[in-house]
């Protein structure tokens, strides 16, 4: 039997603590969490588990144990040509399915890449390679988490934009060898967008949903990245916007969220100021979308908040994780 609605969580930093970010998630309704478990912006990775890890598995546990997914380090570029930056890629990207299981995470997210001016087709051979040699190193285990590539808004010779990429990747891991259950698939719907996918319609959304499941499989779609947008349509850019307060808008949003065939994934909001009660908002229309009410109309404030979204912070520990970040280096101007 599937499920009756679709899990529906939010990005929070971890940098005030990891404890306080699962009774936070609680607090507000959510029932999937995303949190980076390193230092998103840095090649190093932690030699041991933060302190606070067995304190937090517990407060999640506590919680009904809400789904949790990680985001892997925005350096990572599974797609460049860069020989160097793909052993460190790879590597990166291994320490955070390595430690996943310890976090009771079922899920690592990452972006595709940059093809770095050399070809589509090139990236996606070695986004695919990448997946296959790093999988390779880590245990396939009942406890693991799957790894999950996210589509890209299309900017900075990104490779992942449109389902057909998507497909390509899927199917070029199957040939290096890769379990279907292994690899899973996000849909950020600020991405979508700014690659040109009208997601305020409706029927532009039915389109694309049978199009990924004819292609990969709507199964292997286990998470959404539920944005709107501040970019236009098609511009290659991203820029998350508070639910319904974008140019997505509450009509393609809410069909979106309330689709029969997705009910089996988790939305997951990365919108802006999730440190100023936001969260808490945006998980509050996220709930009004699915169950189809109109949106109230958010306050002027909301629209003046620093930055473009929450930012990113590691869980807080030695001197060796960093203090917070926040900076988005990827090279399609996306971070999550």
């Amino acid at each position: 039997m599937p499920p009756e609605e679709p899990l529906i969580g939010v990005h929070l930093p971890l940098g005030s603590g990891m404890v306080r970010a699962a009774n936070r998630a609680a607090e507000i309704g959510a029932t999937a969490l995303q949190v980076f478990a390193d230092n998103p912006t840095a090649w190093r990775r932690r030699k041991a588990p933060p302190r606070e890890l067995p304190a937090f598995r517990e407060a999640m546990t506590r919680h009904g144990a809400p789904l949790l997914a990680i985001h892997a380090a925005y350096l990572v570029n599974l797609a460049g040509p860069e020989h160097e930056f793909g052993s460190k890629s790879r590597a990166v990207l291994e320490a955070e399915l390595r430690a996943a299981p310890g976090y009771g995470a079922r899920f690592v997210n990452v972006h595709t890449g940059s093809h770095r001016d050399t070809t589509g087709a090139a990236g996606i051979r070695r986004v695919a390679r990448a997946v296959a040699r790093t999988l390779e190193v880590v245990e396939d285990d009942p406890d693991g988490a799957m790894l999950v590539l996210e589509n890209s808004a299309g900017g900075g010779w990104s490779v992942g934009t449109t389902i057909s990429e998507l497909a390509r990747i899927a199917d070029a891991a199957v040939k290096q060898g890769v379990p279907e259950h292994r690899l899973g698939f996000c849909l950020d719907t600020a991405h979508a967008w700014g690659a040109g996918i009208r997601l305020d319609d409706p029927r532009a959304i039915d389109r694309l949903l049978d199009d990924f499941d004819r292609r990969i499989g709507l199964a292997r779609l286990v998470l959404v990245h539920f944005n709107d947008s501040k970019a236009e349509c098609g511009s290659r850019r991203d820029r998350h916007e508070h639910l319904g307060g974008g140019r997505i808008g509450e009509l393609g949003l809410g069909h979106l969220i309330r689709h029969p065939r997705l009910r089996h994934a988790a939305f997951v909001m990365e919108t802006p100021g999730m440190e100023q009660g936001y969260d808490a908002v945006n998980v509050a229309r996220a709930r009004d979308l699915l169950a189809d009410r109109p949106l109230d109309p958010l306050p002027a404030a909301a629209f003046q908040l620093r930055g473009s979204r929450s930012r990113g912070i590691a869980p807080a520990d030695e001197a060796e994780v960093g203090a917070e970040v926040g900076a988005e280096v990827q090279p399609d101007d996306s971070s999550s």
